[in-house]
């Protein structure tokens, strides 16, 4: 499996400082300010890549790519890479040859913003590692224990209780309209007209029990307004009153007066 993993770039700058850096006597940490920033001791390109879960710091040759030290890193923040207490520019990290042999020197970089990018590769780079860790260590554990048989045992059933069924068509079944007097009466069919029942006609009854108006009676020497007027006049007094019960005209019967019929005036047109 490690013959298979490739070497993946995480970071590049192309203008790093390197420094010799006095051993340290206590456990303040390291003080950029002891080193000989004006003069470093050598200058190149820095490469941060990764292997697998193992990241590595390259100073290589700004021309020729030729590597001049490599500091392998397996945890981050640890004691491979540290920060130097007065400045977010420099750090000491701890170099190894072939041969098992290792160093601790500083290196520095001229913009910030490189320190920044050379920080936040690494930071990365280990949390990748960490939720690798966590979802192979979870796994595993899902291995481990016992799993669930949820399949039906030799003559085993299952019941199901459908609530709503549905139609053929496939949609839900109308409720039932309830109407007057307890009736249940199925909804109209989809898209279908209600017939409206034809009106019968009247029956011979109700013809004997309607009651024509009396006539009116017309005055000899009216003349052709007074005929016209005379349409919606009132019945004679002279006639015999009609039962409300039996006379449906009864209402207008009782408006009648008792001024004889005269020739009408021209209000009595507005009136009308």
């Amino acid at each position: 499996a490690a013959e298979l993993e490739y070497e993946s770039v995480l970071c590049v700058k192309p203008d790093v400082n390197v420094y010799r850096i006095p051993p340290r006597t206590s456990n303040r940490g390291y003080r950029a300010s002891d080193w000989k920033l004006d003069h470093p001791d050598w200058t190149g390109r820095l490469r941060v890549t990764s292997k697998g879960k193992t990241a590595y710091i390259k100073l290589e040759d700004k021309v020729s790519g030729e590597l001049f030290a490599q500091a392998p890193i397996d945890q981050y923040p640890g004691i491979a890479v540290e920060t130097v207490a007065d400045s977010s520019r420099y750090f000491v990290i701890r170099i190894q040859d072939g041969t098992g042999r290792s160093a601790f020197i500083g290196i520095g970089f001229t913009d910030r913003g490189d320190a920044f990018d050379f920080n936040v590769s690494l930071q990365d780079h280990f949390k990748w590692v960490k939720q690798e860790t966590e979802i192979s260590k979870e796994s595993q554990e899902a291995d481990t224990r016992p799993k669930l048989d949820l399949g039906f045992k030799e003559g085993q059933t299952i019941k199901l209780n459908i609530g709503n069924m549905t139609s053929k068509k496939g949609g839900a079944a109308k409720p039932r309209v309830s109407g007057s007097g307890g009736l249940s009466l199925l909804p109209p069919p989809p898209g279908g007209k209600i017939a409206v029942p034809p009106i019968p006609p009247p029956s011979s009854t109700a013809i004997a029990n309607h009651v024509t108006p009396p006539p009116v009676q017309k005055s000899s020497n009216a003349s052709s307004a007074d005929i016209l007027l005379d349409l919606d006049a009132p019945a004679s007094t002279s006639k015999a009153p009609v039962s409300a019960a039996t006379d449906l005209w009864g209402d207008f019967s009782t408006a009648s007066s008792a001024v004889p019929n005269q020739a009408p005036q021209q209000s009595n047109w507005v009136q009308f």
